[in-house]
Formats: C-alpha cells, sequence, structure tokens
C-alpha cells in the first residue's frame, strides 16, 4: 500500500525540520519525505495547509482494562487516542487485577492486538498489589512487554522500597515513573491549598505535598543510578528541584499535562467535580511556572493522564467525586487554542513535546518521520474550530472540563503503522 501526503507543512523537531514537503509511505513505513513527490499508483492525501507530524505519543493513560471496563476499555480509549491524534499509548497498570505480573501485561498486550486502533505499551507495577510493601518480578514484566514501572495514584512512601525498586529498574534499563504526593499531606484535600481553597471552603491540599516527594525521588535517583521519572509535574517547587538536580547530573525527566497548564484553581468554583483531579488544578503562579519550564526545556514531554471516569462517580458532591481527566480527545486542541495559538509555546516545542520527547524518556524508535521508521503520523488542521462535544467522545469517559469550549486547532487524521485510524475525529 502507497500513501502521499502531499503539500502539508511537515514539522519534525527531532530533525529540525519545519517545512513545506511531501511524505511517501511504502508498506507502513515512512519512504521518503521531499518536495514533489510524484508516484503513479500511490493514494494521495491533500494536507494542504495542515501540519504533518510525527505521530503523537501519550505516556501516560489509563485504558481501566482489566477490571474497569465500565469506564474505559482498550477497545474504547485507543478509538479516543486515535481521535484525539495520538499513535501510541503506554498505558498506567492501576487496573483490577494490577499489571504485578507478567500475565496480566499479556493479557494487556494480546487485547490491544486483538481490538485496539493505536499502539499500547503496558505500565508494569513499582511494588506487588499496589501496596507499597514488596517490588515486583521486574524482569518479567519486562519480558511481558512492559516499557517501565509505576504504582500510578498510589505513592511509595516507603523509601526503602522505592530505594530497592529504583535499583532494580536500573538493572532492567526501566524508567520508575512516581507520583509525588505525601499522602499525610494531601490526606482530605480536595483542591490546591491557597487563597481559592479558603474562598471556595474547601480543605487543600499544598504544592509541598508533591514537592517533599519529588524531593526524595530525586535524592534516591542520585543514589542508585536509576532513572526517575516526575509524573504529572504541578509545581514551581517541583520544577526548581529538578533544575538543580540536572545540575548535578541525576537522571530525571517530567511530563506536564494539558490541564495543569491551561486551567487554575479557580476554575474550581464551580464546584463542577470535572475539575478535580489528582495533583490538584494549581494557582496562577504555578501554571505561568510551568510553562517557563517549557520554553527552558526542564518539561520533557505532555502527557495526558487520561482518567475516564462513569458519570456516576462525577455527577455527585465535589469531596465524594473521583480525580480525573478523560484527556485524550481534547489534549492537542487544548494546547493548539490555549498555549500554541496564543502565543505562549511556539509549534515546534508543541510537536516535541508530544512526539521526540515522550519517545527519548520511555526509549521508544518513534517520534520521527525518519524514511525507514514506523508510518505513524499526526495530521494537525490549524485552523479547524469545534467545539468540545463530549456526546461524541469515543471514551466512555465523558468526564471534561473543557465539554462546550471552542478550540482551535484539532487533529485531522492519525495514521498508525501505515494505516488510516482516524479522519476527522471519526475512526476509520
Amino acid at each position: 500500500m502507497k500513501l502521499i501526503i502531499k503539500d502539508g507543512i511537515v514539522v519534525d523537531p527531532y530533525n529540525g525540520i519545519k517545512e513545506a514537503l511531501d511524505v511517501l509511505v511504502e508498506d507502513g513505513q515512512i519512504s521518503k519525505v521531499a518536495k514533489n513527490i510524484r508516484h503513479k499508483s500511490a493514494e494521495v492525501i491533500d494536507a494542504a495547509g495542515n501540519l504533518v507530524c510525527p505521530g503523537f505519543i501519550d505516556i501516560h493513560v489509563h485504558l481501566r482494562e482489566p477490571g474497569y471496563e465500565y469506564k474505559e476499555d482498550i477497545a474504547s480509549g485507543t478509538r479516543a487516542a486515535a481521535a484525539g491524534g495520538f499513535t501510541t499509548v503506554c498505558c498506567m497498570p492501576n487496573t483490577d487485577p494490577v499489571v504485578d505480573n507478567g500475565a496480566v501485561a499479556a493479557f494487556i498486550r494480546d487485547k490491544a492486538r486483538q481490538t485496539g486502533v493505536v499502539n499500547v505499551l503496558p505500565i508494569g507495577c513499582i511494588s506487588k498489589g499496589q501496596e507499597g510493601n514488596e517490588i515486583t518480578a521486574m524482569g518479567e514484566l519486562k519480558e511481558a512487554g512492559c516499557i517501565a514501572v509505576s504504582d500510578d495514584g498510589k505513592p511509595v512512601m516507603n523509601s526503602s522500597v522505592m530505594r530497592n525498586a529504583m535499583t532494580y529498574a536500573k538493572m532492567f534499563k526501566l524508567p520508575v515513573l512516581s507520583h509525588c504526593e505525601d499522602l499525610h499531606l494531601s490526606r482530605d484535600g480536595q483542591m490546591h491549598e491557597g487563597f481559592y481553597s479558603t474562598y471556595y471552603g474547601l480543605p487543600g491540599i499544598p504544592a509541598e505535598a508533591e514537592e517533599l516527594m519529588v524531593a526524595r525521588d530525586l535524592l534516591l535517583a542520585r543514589l542508585t543510578g536509576a532513572h526517575v521519572h516526575i509524573c504529572h509535574i504541578s509545581t514551581m517547587g517541583s520544577l526548581n528541584l529538578i533544575r538543580q538536580a540536572r545540575k548535578e547530573g541525576i537522571h530525571v525527566t517530567c511530563e506536564v499535562t494539558p490541564h495543569h497548564l491551561t486551567l487554575t484553581d479557580e476554575t474550581v468554583g464551580s464546584y463542577d467535580a470535572d475539575t478535580k483531579v489528582n495533583p490538584p488544578l494549581r494557582s496562577r503562579e504555578h501554571v505561568e511556572a510551568l510553562w517557563e519550564g517549557i520554553k527552558d526545556g526542564t518539561i520533557d514531554c505532555i502527557a495526558t493522564d487520561h482518567a475516564p471516569h462513569h458519570q456516576e462517580s462525577k455527577d455527585c458532591e465535589y469531596n465524594l467525586a473521583s480525580n480525573g481527566i478523560s484527556g485524550l480527545e481534547t489534549a492537542v486542541a487544548v494546547i493548539m487554542d490555549r498555549l500554541v495559538n496564543q502565543g505562549i509555546i511556539d509549534l515546534e516545542k508543541m510537536v516535541q513535546l508530544f512526539t521526540a520527547g515522550p519517545a527519548r524518556i520511555m526509549g521508544l524508535e518513534k517520534g520521527t518521520l525518519n524514511p525507514g521508521s514506523t508510518a505513524d503520523i499526526t495530521i494537525i488542521d490549524p485552523n479547524l474550530k469545534k467545539r468540545v462535544d463530549i456526546t461524541k467522545f469515543n471514551s466512555k469517559g465523558k468526564n471534561t472540563p473543557f465539554k462546550g469550549l471552542e478550540l482551535q486547532g484539532w487533529p485531522c487524521l492519525t495514521m498508525v503503522n501505515g494505516v488510516i485510524a482516524a479522519r476527522d475525529g471519526l475512526i476509520v
């Protein structure tokens, strides 16, 4: 099968390309990137006025299967990913049963091959049962296809266990993805601790609840030499700690979510439980610090932390609601509209944070349009304006604080392994 993507603006930050070029796809691979490509038997995709990028990668999603299929399953989650412009997703292990052994990881890989429409890479648990007491058999997890370990959503409070986990993860060349939260400080908190938590009458979670654990894990990474990746960073203090750690040669990377980049704690005043996330939406000064962290390269990638929930767990009192946002289908448009179009970050940086950045963190041979690489491609229409319509979501989770907003700059085609998976938000 041969395809030519014609007349688009190719944006490939890994290779420093931002230019009007054609892309030839043959037999599932990028064959050529050049001007005026012609091929008699190739199907032509007109990309005039659009941005042709390496396939977007999300290293932090919750596909919920096995165990919570009423919230999401691999079929619906990967369709949401394709509609949102993502060609590869890495799924977190807090399923039921959790991914603390090779059998569950193998199940996810097999189910993704059967029902998924994008590439799915499982992440295994740091500790057995996600209980934080005993580390998993990481060699078995890697052999079953896991590309990293994490107890996502449940911080490993025991520093000795985390040290051992980092030591073993380094042996198997697995990044340790850390959910940094001191549960003693965050207990019963509902939103960021500050002016608005007092004003709204909701218990607060101080920034230090994140920053204390970031500091601990950086020290443990220095001790062990492991690669620690800080999930969903949300505070300026965490950024400063990471900057200093890198100066000392500590192997640390970090991610940020679209909602932490574009929403503040003031948004919680609607008491809409779709604004309830962990870590919580922070104050304006923290949001602006995250912008600076992107500009200076401290932040390595954008990840959605896609957390779909059923309606009952969000349509309730704020303090009873589940944490999380269904983010795969809106992430790219939110970043385009609220950051790129506003001049806060440039286009090349945005594409890098969704492609080469996450690929480098996870050690994936993806994130570029190099000839010979797998034809995972995301095409964005920078002029397309649409409202966020949750009734058209492919995800079972409709929980998003962006519902009803008009955004400009949407993915219009997603190609996975040389095959079109989604076009104009619809699964092909």
